[in-house]
């Protein structure tokens, strides 16, 4: 599924990760120790991103995304659901818009594959 956010020109790989920095998934294209590193950097991305609304004055924000820019890429970072997140790497010239977007309809259907319903024999009701 996280491939399907490549398929934007310019879009180079992705990493689904716990907010605890495991990694869940990544594209294929990406090594899985370097898509481990990605999750465990991300997720420190993302709980700064989280400790810096307070630096917009406006008390109760609420983080949406982290856009991290290199001379060379761009990193995008959003909420995947509760306790995951969605990041991935592009070139300078990916169009900014249709990466989000488009990240944005993977979270909505990764909502659905990570929903899970209560584990048998746990006494928690549907």
């Amino acid at each position: 599924m996280l491939d399907g956010v490549l398929e934007i020109p310019g879009a180079l790989h992705a990493v689904l990760v716990s907010a605890d920095g495991l990694l869940m998934t990544s594209s294929k294209e990406l090594d899985k120790d370097n898509a481990e590193r990605a999750a465990a950097g991300m997720s420190g991305v993302q709980s700064l991103s989280r400790s810096l609304a307070f630096f917009c004055d406006q008390p109760g924000l609420k983080w949406q995304q982290t856009v991290v820019e290199f001379d060379g890429g761009w990193i995008f970072l959003i909420s995947a659901g509760s306790g995951a997140y969605l990041a991935v790497s592009a070139t300078t010239d990916v169009d900014m818009e249709s990466i989000t977007y488009r990240m944005q309809l993977i979270v909505s259907q990764l909502g659905k594959e990570l929903a899970t319903s209560p584990r048998e024999g746990t006494g928690a009701r549907p």
